[in-house]
């Protein structure tokens, strides 16, 4: 048995240290491989990604000369975290959302998710088809209210519902110091989501009575939802919500001062920050903590930095769900669960897989909250105070995404504020020219969706659930990234409810499987996240057994030749021409446009706008809209 010293020494301290020069080499010598003639740091821009907001993800991240100061968990700037333990007494708040107009059958979701593992409701009231707001005391009905903190979504009527809970809470017997809850006033939200404007006084007045007599209860929610999905990239969701925060501590500390003004301390508490967690996982770690840092800045300038730990409530990304292979969504929020979480997020609501098929069911409900006590009790993500803290990387992408933040915070103070900002249409100009740009990523599917835009699954069995109550509309658009392959399919289920059959489009497979296998696997997952069957049969087709197995095929008047460029060279023309003999209308090619020229119609191709090519298809093939 080898006995290792124990005189402190790095087992590794015989091995030299490899510099930054020595792995652009080596990078260098790969890329020469691939074609790129490229050296020092143009070789590692060539392996960088570029993000939003301006931000760059790099191949290797090292120990930065100058970074910025992080602090320690619990002490401004609060990047690491808004408490010294962070979440390793008890784990995040596991916060579930309740839709729906039925007090009944809200009380029973209500108890049922507390009786398993959730530790705080949100409710959404008033409005057409939500909770009304009379109906609180029965929708809580059992509740200990002492011990599960309750949020509420009114908008509008968020004056009436905060005073119904506030109601209860003195019929039920809960002393002021022991209650705890979020009233979600939010006059601005309400005005990105609806267009009304609402007067902020009386979101001040219950703020300054909140801050007075209900220490554990705050009145105001900065929810930058409506920004989030409307399209905004994570800088702009962050900016938004610091010109809401900036508004609101504005309102509640300006004017002439009486007994019930709130001191800037007492105003920051009467605050809670609600941000989308998205799939991307080291961005929203990154938004997380930024928002802190950028909170903590605002606090700072106000003359209370020690205050300026920011209340944040995650909630996964209603942009990212989908309504096609909606088991995917169950993924897509585990990550964004975990990220929210590991990034510092005090409350965290995972949206039932469902949750764009309307409202969810019990076992939709039940995988929403496990989620939550699986990282926090089998993988335990929250016994480690700020796991993503020293990661070069992350604090790179931290320090960025503030920068940028706080960039188009200024722009939007320098406009007169966040009101003047959306009234004057500049918040709505600058979401929607993100969203075209990210639209075109979409559409050319280089940020892919896994089951439908990438390995759709035209077989699935569609999910049937009870309409969710409309949401709020008038003010900012809501958007979703699977929105335009969900309409292609749904033109392709009309044609299959209408005929019996989907449109078809036939895979001319030209030589063995190693030469076509991997462009009509392309070319079939294309076609099928527009709701069109790739019939593949035969495996393979020449000149001569091209135009029988295309009739065979029942497509649509459509083909796509599969095969390597060499037999591109040798067989597309005459394989098209057979094609063409038998029915078919447009010959496509499955790579690079030019190739075999003259012999097809149109290209498939990675990185082509696979939107604007399925909604063509379906136009020529007669599938209406």
């Amino acid at each position: 048995m080898t006995v290792l010293p124990d005189d402190g020494l790095s087992l590794a301290a015989e091995f030299p240290d490899a510099t930054h020069e020595q792995w652009q080499r080596l990078v260098e010598g790969v890329l020469r491989k691939s074609g790129k003639d490229v050296s020092g740091d143009a070789a590692e821009d060539a392996l960088s990604t570029k993000l939003e907001d301006g931000l760059t993800t790099r191949p290797l991240y090292t120990a930065p000369e100058t970074a910025a100061e992080t602090g320690f968990p619990g002490f401004a700037p609060f990047v690491r975290g808004g408490s010294p333990a962070g979440g390793a007494a008890g784990g995040w708040d596991v916060r579930q959302r309740h839709l729906g107009s039925d007090p009944a059958r809200v009380n029973e979701a209500v108890l049922t998710d507390l009786e398993n593992g959730v530790t705080s409701i949100w409710l959404s009231l008033g409005g057409p088809g939500g909770l009304p707001v009379d109906a609180l005391p029965r929708a809580l009905d059992g509740v200990y209210l002492d011990l599960a903190p309750v949020s509420l979504d009114a908008g509008a009527e968020y004056a009436d519902a905060a005073r119904a809970l506030l109601r209860l809470y003195a019929e039920r017997g809960v002393a002021p110091e022991a209650a705890r809850a979020s009233l979600g006033a939010d006059p601005l939200g309400h005005e990105a989501r609806t267009g009304e404007v609402l007067d902020l006084a009386g979101a001040v007045g219950l703020a300054r009575e909140v801050a007075a007599h209900w220490p554990g209860v705050r009145a105001l929610a900065v929810d930058a939802l409506p920004y989030h999905e409307a399209g905004g990239s994570a800088a702009e969701e962050l900016g938004l919500s610091l010109a809401t925060g900036v508004a609101y501590l504005r309102a509640l500390t300006d004017g002439e001062r009486t007994a019930d003004t709130p001191d800037v301390q007492a105003a920051l508490g009467q605050l809670e920050f609600r941000y989308a967690a998205t799939a991307d996982q080291f961005l929203t770690i990154a938004k997380f903590r930024a928002a802190r840092r950028l909170w903590a800045r605002i606090a700072e300038a106000c003359g209370a930095p020690d205050a300026g730990a920011q209340r944040q409530h995650a909630v996964t990304s209603p942009v990212m769900m989908t309504r096609r292979d909606p088991w995917v969504n169950m993924l897509r929020t585990t990550v964004a669960c975990m990220a929210a979480g590991v990034g510092g997020a005090d409350s965290v609501t995972v949206l039932p897989f469902d949750h764009e098929l309307g409202l969810p069911d019990a076992f939709a409900r039940r995988i929403s909250r496990n989620t939550s006590t699986i990282l926090l009790e089998e993988s335990h993500l929250a016994r480690v105070i700020d796991p993503a803290g020293g990661s070069y990387y992350v604090e790179q992408l931290t320090d960025e995404l503030a920068h940028a933040a706080w960039e188009f915070f200024q722009t939007i103070e320098k406009a007169g504020g966040l009101a003047a900002a959306l009234r004057s249409g500049l918040v709505a100009d600058r979401l929607a020219a993100t969203w075209a740009e990210r639209s075109k990523k979409l559409a050319k599917r280089r940020e892919p969706i896994t089951g439908v835009s990438e390995f759709p699954l035209l077989s699935e069995k569609p999910l049937d659930r009870e309409p969710a109550p409309a949401g709020p509309t008038g003010g900012l658009p809501r958007v979703r990234r699977a929105e335009a392959y969900e309409a292609l399919r749904a033109r392709s289920d009309a044609h299959l409810a209408a005929t019996g059959n989907r449109p078809r489009i036939f895979l001319a497979a030209l030589g063995p499987a190693a030469a076509h296998t991997a462009r009509a696997t392309f070319a079939a997952n294309l076609f099928q996240a527009g709701g069109i069957e790739a019939v593949h049969d035969p495996v393979s087709v020449d000149p001569a057994t091209a135009a029988e197995a295309y009739a065979a095929s029942g497509a649509d008047g459509m083909a796509v030749l599969c095969s390597s460029d060499a037999l591109y060279e040798e067989q597309a023309e005459a394989v098209a021409e057979a094609l063409r003999a038998a029915g078919a209308t447009t010959v496509f090619l499955a790579g690079k446009p030019g190739t075999s020229a003259g012999a097809v119609d149109e290209y498939v191709f990675a990185g082509c706008d696979a939107v604007a090519v399925l909604s063509s298809v379906l136009d020529r093939m007669g599938i209406a809209l």
